[in-house]
């Protein structure tokens, strides 16, 4: 690995206590703190939002940061972003422990963003987004059904 990609590598790190299916999580070099608990049929008593609930909350957040990445790159303004993300999840594997996956069969991100750019831009600075978003990957790459809508609005 050369100098200028270990200086790229940017750790991320959280540290997590817990009982039953609670936990308290703290993310590390900063004082920011989350908790997650689980629906009762789980075990939990939804004090707090499940994990499932983090990682498709992570994927409308993640796709916004590197979207303003992209927009920048491509020298298009954007305005506000409106994100519905569903994950439709067989729970057989998880709670009877059924033979499977346990992930999500299909994740459906719906995405409206105001813009400036054309339709060649907006169409280029989606599929960028995709392409370079940690946790989109995370999601195209296990092997899941994920579809990427995305539509343009008049940015105000």
């Amino acid at each position: 690995m050369t100098t200028a990609a270990k200086r790229s590598v940017v750790p991320f790190v959280v540290s997590a206590t817990g009982s039953g299916v609670a936990q308290r999580l703290v993310t590390g070099g900063s004082a920011h703190e989350f908790h997650t608990d689980a629906y009762p049929a789980f075990g939990g008593e939804d004090k707090a939002p499940s994990p499932l609930f983090y990682a498709l909350g992570a994927l409308t957040s993640c796709n916004q940061v590197t979207a303003s990445l992209v927009a920048k790159d491509l020298g298009i303004a954007l305005g506000e972003f409106t994100f519905e993300v569903q994950g439709d999840l067989d729970t057989a594997v998880l709670v009877e422990g059924a033979e499977g996956n346990a992930n999500f069969d299909k994740v459906t991100v719906s995405a409206v963003v105001e813009s400036d750019a054309s339709e060649q831009q907006f169409a280029e600075f989606v599929a960028e987004t995709e392409r370079r978003c940690p946790v989109s990957q995370l999601f195209v790459r296990s092997g899941l059904e994920f579809v990427n809508n995305w539509t343009q609005a008049p940015l105000s």
